[in-house]
Parts: structure tokens; sequence; C-alpha cells
């Protein structure tokens, strides 16, 4: 019996510095997806066709806030349409929660911008999953629902 119970001391003591670094590396990468969501934003805004490029997964599903479906080259040449002009595209919180190599994103955006001649506005919750693809965070899947202001 203390042979047992000695051995549980010894792998708990041995695997608590562990545990410890599994924390600070899940904060670690948190703060890395969160700082590419922001990335995100700013490549939309911007229509930085090359940088968004980096940042999604080429198999990306994506349900807009109106209900459709876009793939990535469909996504793509939204952001690129001649009549989208966005003048601010932000988030008001994010909340990144860890699963080994994934990762599922929610917050809030606010977006304002001119589409066909006409200001638009709107605000809307998001749920983006990112996965590790040999060692780089890419958006595998987007999902977007309009809310009040």
């Amino acid at each position: 019996m203390r042979l047992g119970m000695a051995i549980c001391l010894l792998l708990l003591f041995i695997s608590s510095p562990l545990i410890g670094q599994e924390a600070a590396h899940s904060d670690s990468e948190k703060t890395k997806i969160l700082a590419l969501e922001n990335a995100w934003n700013r490549a939309e805004q911007n229509k930085d066709a090359k940088a968004l490029d980096g940042l999604l997964a080429s198999t990306l599903v994506y349900i807009d806030y109106d209900g459709s479906f876009m793939d990535k080259a469909k996504f793509m040449a939204s952001v690129k349409a001649p009549s989208l002009h966005p003048e601010q595209i932000v988030n008001e919180s994010m909340t990144a929660y860890m699963y080994g190599d994934s990762a599922v994103v929610t917050g809030i955006y606010r977006e304002k911008g001119v589409r066909n001649g006409k200001p638009y506005s709107r605000r809307g919750r998001f749920t983006d999953t990112w996965v590790n693809q040999s060692g780089t965070w890419v958006c595998a899947a987007s999902q977007s629902t309009l809310i009040g202001n």
C-alpha cells in the first residue's frame, strides 16, 4: 500500500511542471490565434488576398450572416469584389477554446463600409474553427449571425 502511494506521489511530483507548461503553451497559442483573427479583419478590410490566403485553409467552409455558403475560392472572390469597400471590421470581444491542434473562437464583430454604392453597417456573432497544419494555424470553418446593434 505504501509503495503504491509513493508511486502516485512520485508521478504527481513529476507531472506537476508539465501541467503548468501545458497551460502556458495553451495560453500562448490562444494569444496567437486571437491575433490571427485580427489579422483576418485587417486583410479583409484592405482586400489583401495574399494575407487572407495564408490565414484560410484550402478546405474553408464559410457560412455568411445571410446563410449563404462559400468555399475558399468563393469567399476570396467576395472579398475582392469591386463593389465592396469595407471601411472598418473590428472585433468587440473574442474567446478562444483550445482542443489540441484545433481551436474554436467565438466573438462579436462590427463591420461598416460601402457595397454597391450604398453604406452598410452590421454587427454579428461569429464562430471560427482553427486547425494547426504542420505548425501553421489556419481557419477551416467560419460562421456568422447578425445580432442587433
